[in-house]
C-alpha cells in the first residue's frame, strides 16, 4: 500500500513530465527566430530608403520655410536651395494635393521661343506628368486640371485633364531665362495653381533630418515605417526591398542589432554609395562623362533613383532633358580646382545642334552639390555666356581657378582652388545624337 508521500511524489513527477512535454510542444510550434539581416540586405535597404528620405527631407524644409499646399512659390533666378539646380531657368515650386473629389487647376501662360515646363513628381522623385508644348501640342497653354486617376470632378470646359497615380506631388515650373531675364520672370509669375475644392491634406511625416554632408546612419531605419507608409512606390517589384527595410526597422530596436546595423550602414552602405556615384549606378561612361541609364522615371532601378535624388533632386525625364555627369578626368582622378581643364568641341560637335532650346554646363561641389562661390559670381556656361569661337568654328570651354591667359572671359568657368567638384552638362529638349543617346561630350583635357 502506497503512502501519501509516495503518491504525491509520483503525481509531482507526472505533472513535471507533462509540463516538459507541453513546453516542448509549444516550442516546436513557435516560428524560428528571424535570421539577422546580411550586410548586403542592410546596404540595399538603406540605399532604397534613402531615396525616399531625401524627398521627405526637402518636403519638411519647404514647409518649414512657409510653403502652403496648392500654392506656387515664385523663386528669383538662382534662389532655389536644393542640390544641383539648373540656373538657366526661373523656377516656381509647390506641393500639390488632389483626391477623389478635388483636382489642381494649373494656369500656363502662352510662351513662345523659350523653354518651359510644369513638372509633377511623386514622393520618391518619380516624374508623373509634364505640361508643355511637347506633351500637349494642341493645347500648350491655358488651363490644365491635374486629377487623381478615377476622380469624379466637374472641371472648367476648356481645361485639359491630366490623370496622375498619386494624391500628393512636388511641382516645379521652369521658364528659360535666356538673354532677357525680365521677360522670363514676367512669364514665370503668370503660372498659377489652385484647387477645385478642398482636398484632404496629408500630415507631413516627421522623419530623420540631416545635412547632405552627413547622411544618417542607423537612425534612417527609425523613419522607415513613416516613410514607406506615407507614399506608395509606384514601381512594381519593390515588395521584397520594402519588406527587408521594415524588418530591419524592427531589428534596430534591439540595442545589439542596432549597433551592428549602424556599423554596416557606415561602412558598407556608405561605401556602396561612394562606389556607385561616379558611374551613376553602372551607367555608360565615355570620355569620363556619364550618361545616366535613366532619369525622372526609374522602373525597378532604385539605385539610380537614389543616386540622382542625392546628386541632383527633381530630375526630369529624358524627353525634356538629358544630363551628362563628370566626376573625374579621363585618368580617373577626381575633378578639382587645383587643376585646370579645357573642353574642346569641333565645329561638327557644337553642343547647340543637340538641343532644341539650350545647353549648359555647371560645376557643383562634391558634397552639398551647390555651385562654387567665386568673386566673379559665374556659376555656369551656356549659349548666353558671350562665347567666342575659334577661326575654325570650334568652341573651347575652360575650368580653372584663374582665367588662363588669352582665354575669352565668356568661355571660362571659375573653379576655386582646393575645391573638389563635378560637372553637369544639360541638353534641354534633346535632339539628334543626344536624344538617341549615342553622343558624349569630348574629354576634359587637364592643363
Amino acid at each position: 500500500m502506497r503512502t501519501n508521500s509516495t503518491v504525491s511524489t509520483g503525481i509531482l513527477r507526472a505533472l513535471t513530465f507533462t509540463a516538459i512535454l507541453s513546453g516542448a510542444s509549444c516550442l516546436a510550434q513557435q516560428a524560428p527566430a528571424a535570421a539577422a539581416p546580411s550586410e548586403q540586405e542592410i546596404s540595399d535597404s538603406y540605399i532604397y530608403l534613402l531615396g525616399r528620405l531625401l524627398v521627405l527631407r526637402q518636403e519638411q524644409l519647404d514647409f518649414k520655410e512657409g510653403f502652403k499646399w496648392n500654392q506656387l512659390v515664385h523663386r528669383k533666378p538662382g534662389e532655389v536651395a536644393w542640390p544641383n539646380p539648373n540656373l538657366d531657368v526661373a523656377y516656381s515650386e509647390a506641393w500639390v494635393a488632389v483626391d477623389e473629389k478635388s483636382c489642381a487647376l494649373v494656369t500656363v501662360p502662352k510662351v513662345t521661343g523659350r523653354y518651359y515646363t510644369v513638372q509633377f513628381l511623386n514622393g520618391w522623385g518619380e516624374t508623373v506628368a509634364n505640361i508643355n508644348e511637347r506633351v500637349f501640342p494642341t493645347h500648350p497653354d491655358g488651363q490644365f486640371a491635374v486629377c487623381l486617376k478615377g476622380a469624379q470632378v466637374k472641371l472648367p470646359a476648356k481645361a485639359q485633364r491630366i490623370d496622375v497615380p498619386v494624391k500628393y506631388m512636388r511641382v516645379l515650373s521652369r521658364v528659360e531665362l535666356g538673354a532677357d531675364w525680365s521677360q522670363a520672370v514676367a512669364l514665370q509669375k503668370k503660372f498659377a495653381i489652385r484647387s477645385t475644392g478642398k482636398p484632404a491634406l496629408p500630415a507631413i511625416p516627421k522623419t530623420v533630418m540631416f545635412e547632405m554632408s552627413k547622411l544618417p546612419g542607423v537612425e534612417a531605419f527609425d523613419s522607415a515605417d513613416a516613410a514607406l507608409d506615407s507614399e506608395q512606390d509606384i514601381n512594381p517589384g519593390m515588395e521584397s526591398l520594402q519588406a527587408s527595410t521594415r524588418a530591419i526597422a524592427k531589428a534596430v530596436k534591439d540595442p545589439a542589432q542596432r549597433q551592428r546595423i549602424d556599423q554596416v550602414v557606415r561602412s558598407k552602405a556608405f561605401g556602396d554609395l561612394k562606389k556607385a556615384m561616379p558611374t551613376v549606378g553602372g551607367s555608360k561612361v565615355e570620355n569620363a562623362w556619364v550618361l545616366p541609364s535613366t532619369s525622372g522615371v526609374y522602373g525597378n532601378n532604385w539605385l539610380v533613383r537614389t543616386l540622382i535624388n542625392l546628386g541632383g533632386i527633381w530630375a526630369n525625364v529624358p524627353e525634356e532633358v538629358i544630363y551628362y555627369k563628370a566626376f573625374t578626368d579621363v585618368d580617373g582622378v577626381p575633378l578639382s580646382g587645383d587643376h585646370s581643364y579645357s573642353l574642346r568641341f569641333t565645329k561638327e560637335q557644337l553642343p547647340l545642334q543637340y538641343a532644341s532650346y539650350f545647353w549648359s554646363v555647371i560645376a557643383v561641389d562634391s558634397v552639398e552639390r551647390r555651385v562654387l562661390p567665386n568673386p566673379q559670381k559665374r556659376y555656369l556656361l551656356n549659349k548666353e555666356s558671350k562665347l567666342q569661337y575659334g577661326p575654325d568654328g570650334s568652341l573651347t570651354l575652360y575650368f580653372s581657378d584663374a582665367k588662363p591667359a588669352d582665354v575669352p572671359q565668356g568661355n571660362w568657368l571659375p573653379t576655386p582652388k582646393g575645391q573638389a567638384y563635378s560637372l553637369t552638362f544639360r541638353f534641354y529638349r534633346p535632339k539628334g545624337a543626344v536624344a538617341e543617346r549615342s553622343y558624349f561630350p569630348p574629354k576634359l583635357d587637364k592643363q
